[in-house]
């Protein structure tokens, strides 16, 4: 290996269940990855890339996951790599809770994406990570809905034994309890870096199921009525004076972004958040 052409910047971060790598490389590379406990997904974006395995045909231009299957990745100068590292025992608990599908093995049934266009929306949604992530405390709201949301769009873009389960009839028995238990665990803990997969676990319910329950008696989403919940927690500060700025508040609430939140407030509350907090100081 040349010195003078070899260069390496890498940075990580850690989301829950997964790992969100970054790395810039300058050299001749050969690299194998062949993960025993992870699914691993990952882009090299080299004008030299070539990626190859015995399992099937792969495309270099686009992300490819693999849970064990040996994946050879080749390049010759300059590769920006992108890869998302997910604990596998961890995710597979997850989808069995959202499919209610107790007895899912999370197997990769594919290399590459579904199709060219889930493949860009899974680098797009790497990119917004790592940007998302930036700023982020090591917890709260944000950090889980951002765990889950890349876990969603990995295993929605990639042929996984996922879609198998969720073609199957949600479970929808024991709605009306089901409903009032997560309506309950929203209200106490919305404060809290809940997604709704806890709050199915919190109604003794699969994920499906209580969204099927919610859309039957409430004609809503149990996402909806969470983002409700944590709108209302923000509106209580702003009307109790709190000293934070309003950005401050909506990120602690889980709102990403300024604007959004504050459209989302308006229609809440009929007036914007600016308004409410004028108000308290009068």
């Amino acid at each position: 290996m040349d010195p003078q052409r070899f260069h390496f910047d890498w940075s990580s971060t850690g989301l829950g269940s997964l790992t969100l790598v970054r790395y810039d490389l300058a050299a001749e590379v050969h690299s194998l990855a062949e993960p025993e406990h992870e699914l691993l997904v990952c882009r090299v974006d080299a004008s030299s890339a070539e990626v190859g395995s015995g399992r099937e045909a792969m495309d270099a231009s686009q992300p490819w996951l693999t849970d064990g299957a040996r994946v050879e990745a080749r390049w010759l100068q300059t590769a920006r790599v992108r890869a998302l590292v997910i604990d596998r025992g961890a995710a597979q608990a997850r989808v069995r809770q959202i499919t209610g599908d107790d007895s899912l093995v999370l197997r990769s049934t594919g290399l590459m994406p579904r199709d060219a266009a889930s493949g860009r929306h899974w680098e797009r949604t790497v990119e917004y990570l790592e940007d998302a992530v930036a700023d982020l405390p090591p917890d709260g709201i944000l950090r889980a809905e951002l765990e889950r949301h890349a876990l969603a769009v990995t295993l929605s873009s990639f042929p996984t034994t996922v879609h198998e389960s969720m073609s199957r009839t949600a479970q929808r028995g024991a709605a009306p309890a089901a409903v009032r238990r997560a309506l309950a665990f929203i209200d106490e803990n919305a404060h809290r870096a809940i997604t709704i997969d806890d709050v199915a676990v919190a109604a003794f319910i699969s994920t499906r199921g209580l969204q099927y329950a919610f859309r039957r008696a409430l004609d809503a989403t149990p996402a909806e009525y969470l983002r409700r919940a944590r709108l209302a927690g923000a509106h209580r500060e702003l009307v109790d004076g709190t000293t934070d700025s309003i950005a401050v508040v909506a990120r602690r609430w889980g709102f990403s972004h300024p604007s959004r939140f504050a459209a989302s407030y308006r229609r809440e509350f009929g007036q914007a958040p600016s308004a409410t907090a004028a108000e308290r100081r009068r």
